[in-house]
């Protein structure tokens, strides 16, 4: 739960680092972000009175030169556009925050918060309530104020796109213009982290007429399977608005979009205007063998990009560093369980002990891939957190070794045919196609080197790249044989994130765009019927994450078990950052920063807007 006292003493103590410090020290986040009215009056003032005539000079050179150069793929208009609640929206992943801003940013390492759009918020255990109050004074880009009407509109309009929070939450209301209500039919510890950081808050400017719609066919008994229902889902998704309004302190300025970058300009309505230190952000598009020459010649900041060992190597001999975060995910073969004999466990088994994961790992990203030993679908550094010593030896590592994966195949009726290949008890051979998406160098590089290994053992299988983002619209729409795609979850530490983000998302639990996988959630294992889609609900049940254990590590064991998706390495951050070109002020890699997830709460990014990041004065 939030603690109201305990962030009011970390607000003084960090306001006053701010004062000491010049680039921004350890612990200036949580007051960086919650005094920007103290900064805005004391700055300029500074100026004005001690240097105005470097202030008027050097005024037109600072607008021009004060640019932090990022990295991320997006669709151009009209395939790409600025409706967030649609697919292939230019929301620029790790740089979202600083257009449509959550209630929160999670610092992993100290279990505590940067509060954003939220100040505080709390559990109401007697009345089954989750409470946020938000952040006064705020306005959107369109002039507009911030309010609860706005958290409300959001979450009515994230019922259309089936979002998962509402297998715990029945009811949203505005308390009153800055108080809003989460009313849990399903009381859970991770309502905090769907409600305060997984929830981008969008205007209701923008969105209001939809979240009108939904609440009138709520009110006349319609419901997700009816005809009218399903009409606003496609409603919504056809929606294309002519620009992102928004809170946070940069907007993408839609005449800058080009297919190899765009610009987020200031919003000078933010109530964060005056914290950033960055006139604008230049976003530059395209996947890894795009970005890497950009990152050698100097033009790009920071990247998340997954670069191949050989490419690390350069970026290191020419002086960039290499900041490593943890991911708590990687790649994982999926399988589509409308297809046999992919849909039994023990192929998927086999599988598991035909690939060498440490080499599949080595290949694709080098040091920065750790094969996965626990094979549960959440980090192996979170396992002894979540299950105890007896729960952990019940677990099977799939160590490789493919006599064991043999035996199993030879165990269940098949064969192998005159040329090594295996033939099914149907009498059909086992050749299936892998696809992957090509630009990501890393994954490219899993998918190749899984369809050897496979190939070589005797399940014949022919590698394809698809364009990144295409592929992941096949994967969740089903066309596909096997896949390579996530596991785990880069998003939040709670273990019922990673089964969400694969055996939700990308099945036909919580999926809008088709079956996905189409894995069965009800299953036997033991001799035992489980229904796994109901244990991942009950992983998060109650307020008490010890009590929440026990579930946790039953869904570890089923998962273990049936291996749905088939785990291959960890992945660990290869960022290059560039310190030398524009930006200064980069924590270092002991920094409690630095153990943030770099696809959920990015260091990068909460250090852009605290202020942390700053120009290099030339």
């Amino acid at each position: 739960m939030f603690r109201r006292n305990r962030f009011l003493l970390l607000f003084l103590v960090l306001l006053l680092a701010l004062g000491l410090t010049a680039c921004g020290g350890k612990a200036t986040e949580e007051a960086a972000t919650q005094a920007p009215a103290e900064k805005a009056t004391e700055a300029p003032a500074e100026k004005v009175t001690e240097a105005p005539e470097e202030k008027a000079t050097e005024a037109p050179a600072a607008t021009a030169s004060t640019e932090f150069h990022g990295a991320w793929p997006y669709k151009v208009p009209p395939e790409g556009h600025f409706n967030t609640f649609a697919p292939g929206a230019i929301s620029l992943g790790i740089y979202w925050p600083v257009m449509e801003m959550p209630g929160a940013m999670y610092l992993w390492a100290k279990d505590d918060w940067v509060p954003l759009l939220f100040t505080s918020w709390e559990y109401v255990p007697d009345e089954d309530l989750f409470v946020v109050h938000l952040r006064k004074g705020v306005k959107w880009s369109d002039g507009s104020d911030f309010t609860a009407q706005d958290v409300v509109t959001t979450f009515d309009v994230g019922r259309l796109r089936k979002w998962t929070v509402f297998k715990y939450v029945d009811e949203v209301k505005a308390v009153d213009d800055y108080t809003v209500q989460f009313h849990m039919h399903n009381p859970s510890t991770v309502v905090e982290r769907y409600v305060v950081r997984l929830t981008p808050i969008r205007a209701h400017s923008v969105y209001g007429e939809f979240a009108k719609k939904v609440q009138e066919l709520r009110a006349a008994g319609k419901g997700e399977d009816s005809e009218e229902w399903k009409a606003l889902q496609e409603e919504l998704n056809k929606f294309r608005p002519e620009r992102m309004v928004v809170t946070g302190p940069y907007m993408i300025d839609p005449d800058s979009i080009t297919e190899a970058q765009l610009t987020l300009v200031k919003n000078e309505n933010s109530w964060l205007a005056d914290q950033v230190k960055f006139d604008r952000l230049v976003i530059y598009n395209g996947e890894t063998p795009t970005i890497t020459p950009l990152v050698l010649a100097g033009d790009i900041d920071y990247a998340t990009h997954g670069f191949p060992p050989a490419t690390e190597k350069q970026f290191i001999e020419q002086g960039i560093r290499i900041a490593r975060p943890p991911i708590y995910s990687g790649p994982a073969l999926y399988f589509n369980h409308n297809i046999y004999p992919l849909n039994r466990a023990e192929v998927r088994q086999a599988i598991a002990y035909a690939i060498n994961r440490d080499e599949n790992g080595a290949v694709s990203l080098g040091d920065s891939a750790k094969a996965v030993k626990y094979m549960v679908g959440f980090s192996d550094t979170l396992v002894p957190i979540w299950l105890n010593e007896e729960q952990i030896a019940k677990l099977n590592t799939y160590e490789y070794d493919p006599k064991k994966a043999e035996e199993i195949l030879l165990s269940i009726g098949f064969k192998r045919d005159s040329d090594g290949v295996w033939i099914d008890d149907k009498g059909n051979r086992m050749e299936f196609e892998l696809t992957f998406p090509a630009e990501y160098a890393d994954w490219s590089a899993a998918a190749q080197n899984a369809a050897e290994q496979l190939t070589k053992f005797g399940i014949k299988v022919t590698p394809r790249g698809v364009q990144f983002q295409q592929h992941r619209t096949e994967v969740k729409e089903g066309k596909f044989q096997m896949a390579i795609r996530h596991w785990g979850s880069s998003s939040q530490p709670h273990p019922h994130f990673a089964y969400k983000g694969v055996l939700f998302n990308y099945n036909y639990v919580a999926n809008p765009e088709g079956k996905g996988m189409n894995f069965p959630m009800k299953q036997v294992v033991d001799g035992k019927e489980v229904d796994l889609e109901q244990l991942i609900v009950d992983s998060a049940k109650g307020l008490d994450e010890e009590a929440q254990k026990a579930h946790v590590a039953e869904v570890a064991y089923v998962f273990n078990k049936l291996l749905p998706v088939v785990p291959l390495w960890e992945r660990y951050g290869n960022n290059p950052v560039n310190e030398t070109a524009r930006v200064t002020g980069w924590p270092p890699d002991d920094h409690y920063l630095l153990k943030n997830s770099a696809y959920g709460d990015n260091f990068a990014v909460i250090a852009l807007l605290t202020g942390m990041l700053e120009p290099i004065q030339k």
